[in-house]
């Protein structure tokens, strides 16, 4: 096997790589290793036709259910399937085959698995790489053609993106709270649904991560959203510390509240007519003496 390029990530970033296969228009494999993680990208005249990482958070069979193309019960009866066959093969084939799913929603799964590896692929600061002249470690039945200039550009756009949110919200940790209303700048803001749902889950003690582990979207969407309500000023970062502080104040402001409304109560009492006053308070009748009155 013929090793044509190889490497530490860092001399060469990723990108680097990729274009320089794609500019030479080269067939093979490029094998990518961070740490325990290993990744291969399969290239065929210098476009990408495939990738796969062994640790990749989710399989074809998850990407199609939680897409609404296939069951839980078809992608059970698939899965069951594939470990009864004597022979090795692929789940989207059995899929295809049992009529669960159309090729054409497969192959576009596929397409956004590949593009998804590649796109975090380019974040990869440190590693190394091995590139395998017209080398496959695998058939796959189903290919695709990716651009590698369109997926680098979309690539370090999104990382230029995880960098600002990251400015915004540094810390995973902090605790995000509603900060005070500019009644001056109320209509200028203009909230979105989205918006609003996750300002629902802002309730002065969940940090960043409880807030995204609780909404119902992408984490970069919400963290993309968390960090443009807090550039309008609609969100601020807090401590724990001043979290608790913000609610032992609210219960202060509370209770300064209540003993307001009790002193004016009793304000009035003592400004209006004794009769007037036996309705609001319980009092003892009061007999004048006989000096008082002479």
């Amino acid at each position: 096997m013929e090793q044509d390029l190889q490497g530490k990530i860092g001399r060469f970033t990723l990108p680097e790589i990729f274009q320089l296969i794609a500019q030479s228009q080269k067939t093979g494999t490029l094998g990518i290793q961070k740490d325990d993680d290993i990744v291969m990208v399969y290239f065929k005249k210098g476009r990408i036709i495939y990738g796969y990482g062994p640790r990749q958070a989710y399989h074809i069979g998850e990407l199609l259910r939680e897409r609404g193309k296939l069951t839980q019960e078809q992608l059970t009866d698939a899965v069951m399937t594939q470990s009864q066959s004597p022979s090795a093969r692929r789940l989207g084939q059995i899929l295809i085959e049992k009529n669960y799913i159309a090729r054409g929603d497969l192959e576009q799964v596929v397409r956004n698995q590949v593009e998804e590896l590649v796109y975090s692929l380019l974040s990869w600061d440190n590693g190394s790489f091995k590139f395998y002249e017209n080398q496959y470690p695998t058939d796959e039945e189903i290919t695709v053609d990716i651009s590698v200039e369109k997926a680098i550009l979309e690539g370090m756009r999104r990382i230029d993106e995880s960098n600002r949110n990251k400015t915004v919200m540094p810390d995973r940790n902090a605790i995000l709270i509603l900060s005070p209303a500019l009644p001056d700048k109320r209509n200028e803001l203009a909230l979105l649904r989205e918006d609003w749902s996750l300002l629902a889950l802002v309730n002065g003690h969940r940090t960043v991560s409880e807030i995204i582990g609780l909404a119902r979207a992408p984490e970069t969407d919400c963290l993309r959203r968390l960090g443009s309500l807090q550039m309008k000023g609609v969100l601020q970062t807090a401590s724990r510390k001043e979290a608790e502080t913000d609610r032992l104040a609210t219960m202060v402001d509370r209770l300064t509240n209540l003993l307001d409304d009790y002193l004016a109560v009793k304000s009035r009492a003592k400004s209006e007519p004794r009769t007037v006053v036996r309705d609001a308070i319980s009092v003892t009748p009061v007999t004048p003496r006989e000096d008082e009155t002479r």
